[in-house]
């Protein structure tokens, strides 16, 4: 991330000490993190969606696949342009940074495989995505207050497109349905660390009333999700965040996206075409 510093931002929060260049870890304030963190995932998750406008089991799905993609990249773009209250050019947050300095949800670091990851996908982390916004938008930030219903709305469309795949494949039975328990199960567990850090910069981020609480983030997500999962007989409650190898400043899971994703996420193959 790049660009002056800045002491305080209308959050009411400290903002970032110092600038960072692209190849350097990021110095945010605990708010600008967990945005940051957000922004990455819902550009992550993106290009997730967007591998699927092919390849898709219908037209009609390969056209709400694109459909979700074009919602999270919007989604990400408004939250980075947030950072800019921050000191820091969102262009550059966006565009310059190499995938080891991304702070996106582990479950997104890979392709989705086939159609039942992909729904579990829409399931397990877009949900998270969901409340976490949902948190975000109730605090006392302005902007996200502003910002955050319209996203909500959208995101209400994912949830349904999820629920509804996951009780058709759910119900076949056999290997669909395996396929769908293995892969939330799979899921679950980084996400619902990446949701619930449990660390000091969320802890403060609460008390300064920014974010929900995390055992009211978590009975909203289980609330969220509970029901669709329990359907291939995952029971939510009793799944622990996985945070081996939490990597503090990225507040994640060791590793990184695929550099081929970030490319695409950074528009590589495109910035020869950019006209100033």
């Amino acid at each position: 991330m790049s660009g002056p510093a800045s002491e305080r931002s209308s959050s009411g929060m400290s903002g970032p000490a110092k600038p960072a260049s692209p190849d350097r870890d990021p110095d945010p304030g605990p708010l600008a993190r967990h945005i940051l963190s957000l922004a990455d995932s819902k550009r992550l998750l993106g290009i997730r969606y967007s591998d699927w406008l092919l390849g898709s089991p219908s037209i009609e799905t390969g056209i709400a696949a694109s459909s979700m993609a074009q919602d999270e990249w919007g989604h990400a773009r408004l939250l980075y342009s947030m950072l800019r209250e921050f000191g820091f050019d969102p262009f550059a947050v966006e565009h310059e940074r190499p995938a080891a300095r991304y702070y996106s949800a582990c479950a997104l670091d890979g392709e989705f495989e086939d159609w039942a990851a992909l729904v579990a996908g829409v399931v397990v982390v877009d949900g998270a995505l969901e409340v976490a916004l949902e948190s975000l938008g109730a605090g006392r930030y302005a902007l996200a207050r502003s910002r955050v219903p319209k996203m909500l709305a959208e995101e209400a469309h994912h949830r349904h497109f999820g629920a509804a795949w996951f009780e058709r494949l759910g119900g076949a039975g056999g290997e669909a349905a395996e396929r769908l328990r293995e892969e939330a199960e799979s899921m679950l567990p980084g996400t619902l660390a990446w949701l619930l850090p449990a660390d000091d910069v969320y802890e403060a981020l609460a008390a300064e009333g920014h974010v929900r609480p995390e055992a009211q983030v978590r009975r909203r997500y289980e609330e969220q999700v509970g029901a669709v999962l329990a359907a291939v007989g995952v029971r939510i409650e009793d799944v622990e965040p996985d945070r081996n190898g939490w990597d503090a400043e990225r507040r994640r899971g060791p590793g990184a996206p695929a550099e081929e994703a970030v490319e695409r996420a950074r528009g590589d193959r495109n910035r020869a075409l950019f006209v100033e």
